[in-house]
C-alpha cells in the first residue's frame, strides 16, 4: 500500500509553487505588468561575473569527461578541503575536509539530517515562522515537529517558550537566519543563552541534542550581525547553498559541514553517508563544485534587495499595515487586516492580482509572506493595488 502520507504531501503540492503557477497563468491573461507576484524567492538581480568567467575558465581548460563525470560521493576532496579552509577563515572553527559533505543545496542537506537525527516518535523542535518543508522532512522519518511560538510583536525567539518545548525525546532543533518568512535574525544574546539551555538540558537527559543552522541567506543582512551558530556549540551541523546571496537557486549547489568536536562525531558523520545513500542525493555536479569552490565568499549586488526592503516596508507601513521590520533575507511578514491570512490572500489575489503567501503553513496565523526579491518596478507598480486593499480593511 502506498504511504498516506507522500500522497498527501504529494497532492496539496507547494502552496507557495501553487500561487507562482497562478501568476504564471494570470498573466498570460491580464499581462505580466498587471501581476504582483511576490509569492517565491527566487533571486531577481545577477549572479556575480566570477560565476560565469568560472564556468567558462572551466569548460575551455578542463576535459568534458572530468567536467560531468561521477564525484565521490561526499565531493570533490579539493573542494571540500577549500570550504574547510574558508569556514575555519572565516568563523574561527577548525573545520577539515572530511567535515564538509556538498549537497544538492540546502534542502537536501536538511532531508538527510532529519533522516540522520531522528527515528520514530523523536522530536525536532523549530521556532516559528519556519520555514514550511521543515514539517515535511521531520515528519517524513517518523518524527514529530514541536513549534515553539514566537515573541508576539517582534516574532523573535521566545527563550521561555523553547526551554518549555525541549523535552527527553528532543533530539534536533532547527535554525534559519536570518529568516524565512519574517526576515529575522537570531541575536548573538538569544543564541547563546540557547546554546547554555541546550547543555543543561544534554545533561539532563543524557544525550546530545543538535542543531541544523540552515543558512542559506547568510549574506543578505542589512546592517545586522548574523553570529555563526557552530562557533557557539559545537553539537551543530551548517548548512548553506548559493541559492540565494550568488543568485543561483536553479543549480542546488551547497554543503553541510559538521563541526569537528560534535558529540558522537564518528556516528553522525557515517550516517550522512547513510541517509545521503537511501536519498540518492550523490555525485553533485563536479562543474558546479569547481565553479563554488572559484565563487565562495562572492555575492551578487545584494544593495537592491535591501533598497526593496526599505521601498516596502516603508510605503506599506504608511498605508496603515502591520510588518515586521525585517532584517535579512528578502521576506516581508505581514500582519493581515482582519486576521485570517487565507482570506486576505485570496482577496488579494482575486481581486488585485497581489500574489502573496498565507502565515499559516510558516507556522504563524494572521500573518502573510511578501518576497521582495523583485523588481522595483513592480514594487512600485503595486502600490495602488495594495492601497486599494487597505481602504477596503479601513486602514
Amino acid at each position: 500500500m502506498i504511504d498516506p502520507k507522500l500522497i498527501a504531501w504529494g497532492s496539496s503540492g507547494s502552496t507557495i509553487r501553487s500561487i507562482a503557477e497562478y501568476g504564471a497563468k494570470r498573466a498570460a491573461v491580464v499581462g505580466a505588468e498587471n501581476v504582483y507576484n511576490f509569492s517565491i524567492g527566487s533571486p531577481s538581480v545577477d549572479p556575480p561575473a566570477c560565476v560565469q568567467e568560472s564556468i567558462d575558465r572551466l569548460n575551455a581548460t578542463v576535459p568534458a569527461t572530468q567536467l560531468h563525470t561521477y564525484a565521490p560521493a561526499p565531493g570533490l576532496q579539493p573542494v571540500r578541503q577549500h570550504v574547510a579552509d574558508y569556514l575555519k577563515a572565516q568563523f574561527g572553527v577548525p573545520y577539515r575536509d572530511k567535515d564538509i559533505y556538498m549537497t544538492c543545496g540546502t534542502s537536501t542537506a536538511l532531508a538527510v539530517l532529519c533522516r540522520v537525527f531522528l527515528s520514530e516518535g523523536d522530536e525536532a523542535v523549530v521556532p516559528a515562522p519556519f520555514f514550511m518543508e521543515y514539517r515535511v522532512y521531520v515528519e517524513a522519518v517518523g518524527g514529530k515537529l514541536v513549534v515553539v511560538p514566537p515573541q508576539e510583536k517582534t516574532l523573535q525567539l521566545d527563550m521561555t517558550a523553547m526551554e518549555a518545548a525541549i523535552t527527553e525525546k528532543t533530539r534536533l532543533v532547527l535554525l534559519n537566519s536570518p529568516n524565512n518568512p519574517s526576515g529575522g535574525i537570531l541575536t548573538r544574546s538569544v543564541l547563546t543563552a540557547l546554546a547554555a539551555m541546550l547543555e543543561r538540558k544534554q545533561k539532563q537527559y543524557g544525550h546530545p541534542i543538535y542543531i541544523v543552522a540552515d543558512e542559506p541567506y547568510r549574506e543578505l543582512c542589512y546592517n545586522a550581525e548574523v553570529p555563526f551558530i557552530p562557533s557557539l556549540y559545537k553539537n551543530t551541523v551548517y548548512c548553506y547553498s548559493l541559492s540565494k546571496s550568488v543568485s543561483l537557486p536553479g543549480d542546488r549547489v551547497g554543503f553541510l559541514a559538521l563541526h569537528p568536536a560534535m558529540d558522537d562525531y564518528d556516528n553522525v558523520f557515517a550516517a550522512v553517508y547513510g541517509a545521503v545513500r537511501i536519498y540518492g542525493y550523490i555525485c553533485l555536479s563536479p562543474l558546479l563544485q569547481l565553479m563554488l569552490k572559484d565563487c565562495l565568499g562572492e555575492t551578487a549586488d545584494l544593495s537592491a534587495y535591501e533598497e526593496n526592503r526599505d521601498l516596502i516596508y516603508g510605503s506599506l507601513t504608511k498605508l496603515g499595515y502591520e510588518c515586521v521590520h525585517p532584517d535579512g533575507a528578502f521576506y516581508l511578514f505581514l500582519k493581515t487586516p482582519g486576521g485570517d491570512a487565507n482570506a486576505f490572500c485570496k482577496r488579494a489575489m482575486e481581486q488585485y492580482d497581489l500574489l502573496l503567501v498565507p502565515g499559516d503553513e510558516f507556522g504563524c496565523e494572521g500573518y502573510a509572506r511578501l518576497a521582495y526579491c523583485v523588481p522595483k518596478d513592480m514594487i512600485l507598480r503595486s502600490l495602488p493595488a495594495f492601497e486599494k486593499l487597505a481602504k477596503e480593511y479601513g486602514l
